[in-house]
């Protein structure tokens, strides 16, 4: 790669075809969903621990306490998904897309995401601690701490999203792209490493960095 470069997530489209519809699922633990779309059902509850949704479309579905823990999201997409409490630790997500999210705090701590597109919504609190990201796109969200802590991202990248905390503590990041992203606030600077930003927001992360090593401006 040419220097100054940096790689773009790899994230193409996932195309769904002959998909069953079932409006009124039964969610149960450990199932598998192959090729269904789900439109405006509620997941509210569930104990969906260790599913498997594979090539599943899910339109409008409220998934507020859901248990999700374990489970495996592939070639799928979500839109308008909701959940004021999303506990989803140590999910798999493989060739996803999810536009205009509503999730309060999402519990996605120690989770996997590989080619996974985010376009659009409003987050509250999305803890990614301890997760891998590769081939991951955010894009247009409105997100008010997004919690980063002891990730390793790889092609990863943030595009016009406005965010106010963002905790970085211990990540390892590879072609991680922040430009074009706003940041009212970092935690962890030095989790910053391998990542890329533009002149403006150096200017804007000065005074943390001047904090960060020891240096007074006088």
């Amino acid at each position: 790669m040419p220097a100054g470069k940096v790689a773009a997530p790899k994230v193409p489209p996932v195309r769904l075809d002959e998909l069953r519809d079932d409006d009124a699922p039964d969610f149960q633990r450990g199932e598998r969903y192959d090729g269904i779309r789900f439109t405006r059902a509620s997941a509210d509850g569930e104990e969906l621990s260790g599913a498997d949704f594979i090539e599943c479309e899910f339109n409008g579905v409220s998934f507020n306490e859901a248990q999700l823990r374990g489970a495996t999201f592939r070639d799928c997409i979500l839109a308008e998904p909701f959940a004021p409490v999303f506990p989803a630790a140590r999910t798999s997500w493989q060739d996803v897309e999810i536009t205009n999210p509503r999730w309060g705090s999402a519990e996605l701590y120690e989770g996997s995401w590989r080619s996974v597109r985010i376009d659009g919504g409003k987050l509250d609190f999305v803890n990614l601690r301890g997760s891998k990201l590769v081939d991951v796109q955010i894009s247009d969200c409105i997100i008010n701490e997004l919690d980063l802590g002891g990730v390793t991202g790889t092609r990863v990248a943030l595009k016009n999203c406005t965010i106010g905390t963002l905790d970085v503590t211990g990540a390892r990041f590879k072609d991680v792209d922040l430009r074009t992203s706003e940041f009212r606030g970092i935690n962890g600077l030095a989790g910053l490493t391998g990542a890329v930003i533009d002149d403006y927001q150096l200017s804007l992360m000065a005074p943390l960095l001047a904090s960060h090593l020891g240096i007074r401006v006088i």
